[in-house]
């Protein structure tokens, strides 16, 4: 398994890997008309994925204003520390502070960014619907070098 900068060609592996985590989990929560285009919104400064035999089995992205964003594990490859390893990839990258958000729907994630030093900085809600169709309660978090 190898953690390298994403490229265009990696896009259709990404949307494959982002189907099965959608399918499992409901992230996101409502499944793009276009999923490549949802995997490189207009502020992506930078991509990362973990990639093992062609397959993508986790991606990350950072956008212009420092922002961790589309961050996804497959499934089939969860327990082997991707998520991690892909956030060490940004913080490597990038030396200033970095911040993220994620819905409280996602426990998970969430212990995952506290065992990893995040620090919650506030909570807000989003313009879009969790699973119960009621606004999401996202976290804010920052992490700082």
């Amino acid at each position: 398994m190898r953690i390298r900068h994403r490229t265009p060609e990696d896009l259709d592996a990404c949307v494959e890997a982002l189907a099965t985590v959608h399918a499992a989990d409901r992230y996101p929560v409502n499944w793009p008309d276009d999923p490549g285009g949802w995997l490189t919104p207009d502020d992506l400064a930078m991509a990362w994925i973990a990639a093992e035999g062609g397959a993508v089995l986790g991606h990350v992205g950072l956008t212009s204003d420092a922002e961790i964003t589309r961050l996804f594990v497959a499934p089939a490859a969860r327990g082997r520390r991707l998520a991690r390893l892909l956030l060490d990839a940004v913080r490597a990258a990038v030396h200033t502070p970095l911040k993220l958000e994620v819905s409280s729907e996602g426990a998970a994630a969430i212990a995952l960014y506290e065992r990893s030093g995040w620090r919650r900085v506030g909570s807000s809600r989003a313009e879009w619907l969790n699973a119960a169709g009621e606004p999401a309660l996202l976290h804010h978090y920052e992490m700082t070098s």
